[in-house]
């Protein structure tokens, strides 16, 4: 998958930073035990809206979903040889029980933004240790009030990888990783 910050000319989502869903090979280990070490145990969402990180939507209701425990950082740890240490926090993420087709190419924006929603933006260096962070208030041009989050963290030339997660529950959203050259 491409890292690098999308050409807006061919871009499948209007915003300046790429926000990358849960990996297909990560997802494939999580279905059968999770970063805790449990079983999976899929259901049937009836009433949808939960966040999916497979595919950065909202459940539809009636779709099979699993609720795993996911170490995100733990995860680009092993990618890179970074060694993140007490940085290594892993919690409760949705997916779907089954395969899923990634993000959809059309989708527009930033996952689970909402304005007036609250959100941790969290930074993280090249070798996995927290470098900062802040709070971010959804503003109402919600992927305005993203961009500009992004750009600061940055704009820090150790920052290499960004997490935002819900306020509320700290829920690991999505990231997005540092841009690279533009080729």
């Amino acid at each position: 998958m491409n890292n690098s910050a999308p050409d807006t000319a061919t871009a499948p989502h209007a915003t300046a930073y790429t926000p990358l869903p849960i990996a297909p090979d990560v997802l494939r280990q999580l279905r059968d035990a999770d970063d805790a070490g449990r079983s999976r145990a899929g259901h049937v969402d009836h009433e949808g809206g939960s966040p999916l990180r497979c595919c950065l939507r909202a459940v539809a209701p009636g779709e099979r979903v699993a609720l795993v425990s996911y170490a995100p950082l733990r995860r680009w740890a092993a990618e890179t040889g970074a060694a993140p240490g007490a940085y290594d926090e892993q919690g409760p993420v949705f997916i779907h029980a089954d395969l899923c087709d990634g993000p959809a190419p059309e989708r527009a924006g930033y996952p689970f933004s909402r304005a007036g929603a609250l959100r941790t933006v969290r930074r993280y260096s090249a070798d996995g240790r927290i470098v900062g962070g802040r709070l971010l208030a959804i503003p109402a041009a919600e992927e305005q009030g993203f961009d500009e989050a992004f750009a600061e963290a940055f704009a820090d030339p150790e920052v290499a990888l960004v997490h935002v997660r819900a306020v509320e529950y700290g829920c690991f959203h999505f990231e997005v990783r540092r841009p690279g050259p533009r080729s």
